[in-house]
C-alpha cells in the first residue's frame, strides 16, 4: 500500500500530465489543420487522466484524514498528560525509551526492560533485544523497494538450496545456463555475516522529551539507515571489498548483459532472453528517468502513451529505484537478504563537532543473488 507522500507525488505527476494534455487540446481545437481524430484522441487521454487523478485524490484524501485523526488523538493524549501505561504498546515504548536513555548515559539496562521487550537479559545486557531488532529491520521508513520483491529472513547461519525442488533425474533443469551455474558454483547458498553500523543522532532536547518521541526518533533513523544500506549494496557499481557478491552489477555475480539499439529494445530483449521459468515471474527494476525517456521516444508526439501504465509499455511489472543505473530484469525471489539479529549490538558515541549524541546499532546481514541466470541486465549498444 502506498504512503501519503507517494500518493501526493502521484497526484503531482498525473496533474502535470493532465495540464499538458489540456493545453494540447486547446491548441488543437483552434487549429484548422488539426484532424478530428487527433482532437478525439486528446479528449480520450484527458478523460483517462482525469479518472486516474480522481481515484488517487480520493485515496489521498482518505489517508490524509486518517492521519490527521491519529495526530489529533495523540495531541489529546499528550495534553492530558501521560498515556495509559497499562496499554501493552505504551509499556513497550517506555521500555525502549529506557533502553535508549540508559545506553546514552552509560548505565546498565535492567532485566525488567528486557522482559517488557520480550527478551531475556542474556549476554549481560550486551545484545539488542530481539523486539527492537525486528522493529528496526522489518519496518523501514525510508523505502527499499526490493523489500516487495526480494526474499527476507532473519536466521543465524542460514544455508539453503538455490532451487527449491529436485528430481531424481539430474537433467530436469531445462535452462542450460542454470545447469551450468549450479555445476560451477554449487547448488546451495550459505549466508555470511557482514557488519555495518547505523547511527541515530540525538540532541539533548530529544533525550529530555517524551518516551514516544525518543523511540520514534531513534527507530526512524535506524530503520532508514538499514533500508539505505540494503539498496546500496544491491546496486553498487563499485562494491566494497567483501561485498562484491551482494551487487547485481558485480562481475563476481556474473549476471548476463543483454543489449539493444535503445533502452526499450534492450529491456524487451532481456525479457525474451530469460528462460521461461524466470520470465513468467520477472519484474523490471529501473530508474524513473529512464522510463520517462523511453516514453518520450515511443510517444513521438502522441500524448496518449503518457497515461499508460509501465507494465503496459514494457510487458512486465516495473519497480522504480533510482540506484538502478542499468535496468535489471528477472525473478527477484532469487535476491535474498538474511539478517543475524541474535548478535545485533548497541552502543553510544558523540560527535565532538556538533555535540550530538549518537545511538549506534551494529548489525550483521548478507545479500545473496542465489541464481545469476534468473536475471538479465539491459544495456544500450555502444555506437562505434
Amino acid at each position: 500500500m502506498k504512503t501519503l507522500f507517494e500518493l501526493k507525488q502521484d497526484l503531482i505527476t498525473i496533474g502535470q500530465q493532465l495540464q499538458k494534455v489540456e493545453g494540447d487540446l486547446s491548441q488543437k481545437a483552434v487549429d484548422p489543420k488539426a484532424s478530428m481524430e487527433d482532437i478525439k484522441a486528446l479528449q480520450q487521454s484527458k478523460k483517462d487522466l482525469q479518472m486516474r487523478f480522481d481515484v488517487i485524490k480520493e485515496q489521498h484524501d482518505t489517508m490524509e484524514a486518517e492521519q490527521q485523526a491519529k495526530l489529533a488523538a495523540q495531541a489529546t493524549t499528550n495534553s492530558a498528560g501521560i498515556a495509559n501505561e497499562n496499554d501493552p504498546k505504551q509499556k513497550v515504548i517506555k521500555a525502549k525509551a529506557e533502553l535508549i536513555k540508559n545506553v546514552m548515559a552509560n548505565k546498565p539496562v535492567s532485566g525488567e526492560v528486557y522482559q517488557a521487550l520480550g527478551d531475556d537479559n542474556t549476554g549481560g545486557g550486551k545484545f539488542l533485544p530481539k523486539t527492537v531488532s525486528n522493529d528496526i529491520i522489518t519496518e523501514p521508513s525510508v523505502k527499499n523497494q526490493l523489500r516487495e520483491l526480494s526474499t527476507f529472513t532473519q536466521i543465524t547461519n542460514l544455508e539453503i538450496p538455490k532451487i527449491s525442488f529436485t528430481l531424481d533425474d539430474d537433467d530436469f533443469i531445462a535452462d542450460k545456463e542454470t545447469a551450468k551455474e549450479l555445476k560451477a558454483k554449487g547448488d546451495t547458498v550459505t549466508f555470511g555475516r557482514n557488519k555495518f553500523k547505523v547511527f541515530s543522532g540525538l540532541s539533548e532536547t530529544v533525550l529530555l522529551g517524551t518516551n514516544a518521541n525518543i523511540v520514534s526518533t531513534v527507530e526512524n533513523a535506524l530503520q532508514s539507515g538499514v533500508a539505505a544500506k540494503e539498496k546500496k549494496v544491491a546496486f553498487s557499481e563499485s562494491p566494497k571489498t567483501g561485498e562484491e557478491h551482494m551487487s547485481f552489477y558485480s562481475g563476481d555475480v556474473g549476471i548476463k548483459e543483454v543489449t539493444g539499439a535503445d533502452l526499450f529494445e534492450a529491456i524487451t530483449n532481456a525479457i525474451d532472453d530469460l528462460h521461461e521459468d524466470y520470465r513468467d515471474n520477472a519484474t523490471i527494476v529501473m530508474r524513473k528517468t529512464d522510463f520517462t525517456k523511453i516514453i518520450k521516444e515511443l510517444a513521438n508526439g502522441n500524448t496518449t502513451l503518457y497515461g499508460a501504465q509501465p507494465e503496459q509499455v514494457l510487458g512486465k511489472p516495473v519497480v522504480f529505484i533510482d540506484a538502478a543505473k542499468k535496468p535489471i530484469v528477472g525473478d527477484f525471489s532469487y535476491s535474498h537478504y538474511n539478517y543475524d539479529i541474535a548478535t545485533t549490538q548497541y552502543e553510544r558515541d558523540k560527535d565532538v563537532k556538533t555535540g550530538i549524541e549518537q545511538f549506534v546499532v551494529t548489525a550483521w546481514f548478507d545479500h545473496k543473488i542465489k541464481l545469476a541466470s534468473a536475471f538479465r541486465i539491459a544495456k544500450v549498444e555502444e555506437t562505434p
